[in-house]
């Protein structure tokens, strides 16, 4: 499955808006369709996760996290999907995130429920 970035400001501003949500303890998912036929991923990190040190640990797990639930399931095409670290992101392992993002897609309806 192709998976481009969401980059722009207005992208994010409109799934906050608009979008539906899913929380865990670990993340957040925003999720909308939208009219491109690929999946474009945006992962949010604030300051109050911690340092820049902190910050890119938890890109860096949510990142991952999404290319190995790509690689396992067949994700819905056409979605714009953003994922917010929380405050227990950075201090967690892959699998915890993984497991959590999983959880979240299934509610969403973006991979069949095991």
């Amino acid at each position: 499955m192709r998976r481009e970035s969401l980059c722009e400001n207005r992208d994010f501003k409109r799934l906050y808006a608009r979008g539906r949500s899913f929380v865990t303890p670990l993340c957040v998912v925003y999720v909308m369709k939208n009219r491109l036929g690929v999946n474009r991923v945006g992962i949010t990190t604030s300051k109050k996760i911690g340092c820049a040190v902190k910050r890119n640990r938890a890109r860096r797990l949510l990142s991952e996290g999404y290319r190995l639930i790509a690689a396992e399931h067949p994700v819905r095409a056409g979605m714009d999907i953003v994922l917010v670290a929380r405050g227990r992101t950075p201090h967690s392992g892959l699998w915890a995130v993984k497991s959590a993002l999983l959880k979240s897609f299934e509610a969403a309806g973006l991979i069949e429920k095991r």
